[in-house]
């Protein structure tokens, strides 16, 4: 891993870091102050709304200006978003926080991974290199509700207050605001790394790529991986709420699952050569299956903790296999566009699936929940088997 890398995973891990923390807080608030599951629903849906129409435009964007300009930009949303909620932290600005972080975290991410995909040579160092650029994300889940929800029970005592009050809050998005300023520390000095020739608008469209069945079902495969990421991030907190955990709790779960997912991670730059991308992403899809059915019945939050490290350890290891897959079976000059279609129909799914945990667990219950997703990503893992070369 070179000092590039290593730079564009630490501007990956604080980005992403400080819209982590913002969707452990805000719902956590949102729920303290009275909202409905329901609402939380869609609070959490707006994190992805605004990448649901920023992908395509901002894949592209990556593929004409290279890195700088588009993770500047993103930095400036985060922040700004951030902040605001720190000082009016009501509902419709939580909403106005979520969408602006989703947005700069996803434009930006678009942009980091292709200067990622077209800086490796060959499938077995881009399996690597994108190996250790998804320790980030898996990191910042990890180090953002931990350090909020510890802000937040804790920070309201240093100014006077009671345990996760409304000072509390304040700090942790304040804290979460000043993480993408790092991000641009960590890139302002990259190389750029355009395409060689931009696209003639109107020439082509990002749709036409859907055409080749591999990207049909490595879409597939791709949406109900994150459905199960989303299960967890929105349901784990609401579950956890009823059964009374304080926040430190709740962040340390959520922390147990993106710590062992960065885990495994950084063994796959070691590993990535030896697998087969169609096995293990297959496999994990199986075993997250068994996971979700199971999660409901554990009792406290020791074995629940077990069952976020599990799942943490299965999910994360797929997600290197397919961005490698991604680059492997798309058009060189077509990186850009790709990812952000990839990036928008995760969204677009990330914007309706809160809506739908929410509905569905304020009427029957989020066990449920768990049980449905866990039903649709075991029948999924038939495509898996279809990425065999």
């Amino acid at each position: 891993m070179n000092w590039l890398l290593a730079r564009l995973i630490l501007g990956h891990i604080c980005l992403h870091a400080c819209m982590a923390g913002l969707r452990m807080a805000a719902p956590l608030l949102a729920l303290t102050q009275g909202y409905s599951p329901l609402a939380v629903g869609v609070l959490m849906s707006l994190f992805a709304l605004t990448q649901v129409f920023l992908a395509l435009p901002a894949g592209r964007y990556a593929d004409r200006h290279g890195l700088r300009r588009p993770v500047g930009l993103g930095v400036m949303a985060a922040v700004s978003g951030t902040l605001l909620a720190a000082v009016f932290p009501v509902f419709p600005v939580l909403c106005l926080a979520a969408l602006c972080a989703g947005g700069a975290t996803g434009a930006a991410s678009i942009a980091l991974q292709r200067q990622v995909g077209r800086s490796a040579r060959g499938a077995a160092e881009l399996k690597r290199m994108f190996s250790w650029l998804s320790i980030g994300p898996a990191f910042s889940n990890f180090l953002g509700p931990l350090l909020a929800g510890l802000l937040i029970d804790h920070a309201g005592v240093w100014f006077g207050g009671q345990p996760g009050d409304l000072q509390g809050y304040r700090a942790a998005f304040l804290f979460a605001a000043l993480l993408p300023l790092v991000t641009w520390l960590c890139v302002r000095r990259a190389p750029q790394r355009r395409a060689a020739a931009a696209p003639a608008a109107g020439t082509r469209k990002a749709w036409d790529l859907l055409r080749e069945p591999m990207m049909r079902r490595l879409m597939l495969v791709n949406w109900l991986l994150s459905a199960c990421w989303d299960v967890h991030t929105f349901v784990m907190p609401v579950l956890g709420h009823e059964r009374g955990f304080s926040a430190s709790t709740i962040g340390t779960l959520l922390g147990a699952f993106a710590i062992s997912a960065a885990a495994v991670r950084m063994l796959m730059p070691w590993v990535a050569s030896r697998l087969r991308e169609w096995v293990v992403i297959g496999g994990a899809m199986l075993v997250t299956a068994v996971l979700f059915v199971v999660y409901p019945f554990m009792p406290g939050a020791w074995s629940m903790g077990l069952c976020s490290v599990l799942l943490g350890l299965v999910l994360g290891s797929v997600q290197p296999l397919i961005m490698s897959t991604l680059h492997q079976i798309t058009p060189h000059d077509r990186h850009g566009e790709a990812l952000g279609l990839r990036l928008l129909t995760l969204n677009a799914s990330s914007v309706a699936m809160p809506l739908m945990f929410g509905s569905v667990g304020a009427v029957v219950g989020v066990s449920l929940v768990f049980w449905t997703v866990g039903a649709a990503v075991g029948w999924g893992s038939r495509a898996a088997w279809g990425l065999k070369p």
